[in-house]
């Protein structure tokens, strides 16, 4: 039995590409592992606050010294994390917005990334601890990203890669539906990358 965390970051509902996207990558997972369990975490319901001083300092004091509402600050990060660290695989949805990505999923990262929980110091520096995992990112885009001239402005998927890579993540893979706003190309563009999905 797998237990797949799929991770929605796109406001845009039932016309997001990025949802279809992602929803195709945990149907064909399912299709694959038919006892799978699915959590869905859409963070745009569930919007995960921005960071304020009051979060950084939570996750800076020790347990032992929280006040109230650093214990009710740091239950609710800890929620987070603990479904990272109970899935087996994890979906994220992450449309282009302005080279990066969206708010909601960067605030997500805000909060998931906590020393002693998703990583930690050493001797030798830092150290992942979400070993074991396998990462599916759904990637969608007006432009093209992937080659060519733009592709130096994507901080998007490097910047998940990145952040998981430093999770202790290291089996990731990327479904990409490009060119969603140029003709010629967005016709086709999501439902050549949904029959291209491969679940390894």
């Amino acid at each position: 039995m797998k237990n797949i965390l799929h991770i929605i970051s796109s406001p845009r509902a039932e016309v997001s590409a990025s949802r279809k996207l992602g929803i195709a990558v945990i149907q064909k997972i399912q299709e694959k592992y038919s006892d799978s369990i699915v959590k869905e975490r859409d963070l745009t319901k569930s919007k995960v606050p921005l960071l304020e001083e009051v979060h950084i300092n939570t996750f800076f004091t020790p347990a032992e010294n929280h006040s109230e509402e650093q214990q009710s600050i740091s239950k609710y990060s800890e929620g987070l994390i603990s479904e990272l660290k109970e899935a087996d695989i994890i979906v994220i949805d992450s449309p282009m917005y302005n080279f990066s990505v969206p708010a909601t999923l960067r605030a997500y990262f805000d909060f998931t990334s906590r020393a002693g929980y998703t990583f930690k110091y050493d001797e030798n520096g830092p150290k992942g601890l979400l070993n074991d995992k396998k990462l599916y990112i759904a990637f969608t885009s007006g432009n093209i990203y992937s080659e060519g001239p733009y592709q130096i402005y994507d901080s998007n998927i490097p910047y998940i890669k990145n952040i998981f890579s430093f999770y202790g993540v290291s089996d990731i893979s990327v479904f990409r539906a490009e060119g969603l706003s140029i003709p010629g190309i967005m016709e086709t563009s999501l439902e050549r990358a949904i029959n291209n999905i491969t679940i390894d």
